[in-house]
């Protein structure tokens, strides 16, 4: 018995001595939980507030200016500014630059002080349902309070109920809010990021592993034409991938396709390349393919969480959007779903396209820096 508790024994000492020289394993042993406790506690909010929002205002009358005040303070909207036209509040929705366009259209304070009940018009990017779905569901409420200030005295009867404005809501680019039309776009994102990352760092892992990283560094191949050789063919995976996703999307998941099939391929090609890069640099940390795979899930977990995909963008904090606009999965969900979904064309894609093309150019610097010539 003593025997068998002694070997036990030898064993476990063992094994911590392993795990205390293979302080990367033991790393993201630890820092995974704290990421994870991070995000999920801080950054992750299902009730996303301070919405951006343009106002139209066909009328400028004090009680126009007292709804508009009610709806800043009410913190699901931040007004910031006014559009003069309905098309450029439009165009605001569509490059995704505002969540929400609330127009008042002319003649609104007469017809309320009338009794005859005038309409407010919000126009609410419905391409993600969850971001706008809990403002939509309180605008009626807000309105109504954010009046009941003015409606006073001779008018004090028209805040009773029923409500005195009558809200029109036009989900844009997903009228029936269907979930499928904003889950599938981004499928396309994170299954690129999770197979292109892991792929590649693996792959050239595995050549240091099996010993054929010699057979590499002698050839007369300089550092940049062994990424291009190495990283080229997982590019024809990622295409394969990505028919396979946009033919599934449109005929079993029915998911509609109204922008540029060029424009969506560029964005496609771009976060190929992107995520090929960061699998490269992997690649030259990592001493073993267990530990590609665990850098590969460390940069995955957060940007799967912190990129839109899983919750809505704009519900988190302020920092937490700003080390979610560092990972390409971030930029590259708006331009699917705002190609596909919103016919979108490269002017309104081009805040997301150039953050692709500096995560490249950075990406692959550092890959090409650690990249080894030869062998220690």
């Amino acid at each position: 018995m003593f025997a068998a508790l002694n070997r036990i024994l030898a064993i476990l000492i063992k094994e911590f001595i392993q795990m205390r020289r293979d302080r990367m394993t033991f790393g993201m042993m630890i820092m995974v939980p704290v990421v994870q406790l991070t995000l999920f506690g801080f950054a992750i909010n299902s009730d996303p507030r301070h919405l951006p929002t343009l106002l139209y205002l066909e009328d400028e009358s004090a009680v126009v200016r007292s709804l508009a005040a009610g709806l800043q303070n009410s913190t699901y909207f931040d007004i910031e500014g006014q559009v003069s036209s309905a098309k450029e509040g439009t165009d605001a929705l569509q490059s995704g630059k505002v969540a929400f366009v609330i127009t008042v259209p002319a003649g609104f304070t007469r017809d309320l002080l009338r009794g005859d009940k005038p309409q407010v018009l919000i126009e609410a990017d419905a391409s993600d349902p969850s971001a706008a779905s809990n403002a939509v569901g309180m605008i009626q409420q807000i309105v109504n309070s954010a009046l009941r200030q003015d409606l006073k005295g001779e008018w004090a009867g028209l805040s009773q109920a029923p409500p005195p404005v009558d809200i029109i809501v036009h989900r844009m680019y997903n009228p029936e809010g269907i979930s499928q039309y904003n889950i599938v776009p981004g499928l396309l994102g994170v299954i690129l990021t999770m197979t292109m990352i892991m792929i590649t760092s693996i792959a050239m892992t595995r050549e240091t592993e099996r010993g054929n990283m010699e057979n590499l560094l002698a050839m007369p191949a300089r550092p940049w034409e062994v990424m291009v050789g190495k990283i080229v063919p997982y590019i024809g995976v990622g295409l394969v991938q990505t028919a396979i996703v946009l033919l599934a999307s449109a005929y079993i998941f029915g998911v509609p396709f109204i922008g540029s099939f060029w424009l969506l391929a560029l964005g496609v090609a771009l976060f190929i390349i992107a995520n090929l890069a960061v699998g490269f640099t992997f690649s030259t940390i990592a001493r073993t393919q267990m530990q590609a795979m665990q850098m590969t899930f460390f940069f995955f977990l957060p940007s799967l969480l912190l990129s839109g995909f899983m919750f809505p963008f704009r519900g988190m904090p302020e920092w937490a959007q700003a080390i979610g606009q560092i990972f390409p999965l971030t930029h590259f969900l708006r331009i699917v779903r705002s190609v596909m979904l919103k016919g979108s064309d490269f002017a309104a894609m081009w805040p997301n396209i150039w953050p692709l093309l500096v995560f490249i150019a950075v990406a692959t610097a550092v890959a090409m820096k650690r990249y080894r010539s030869t062998l220690d």
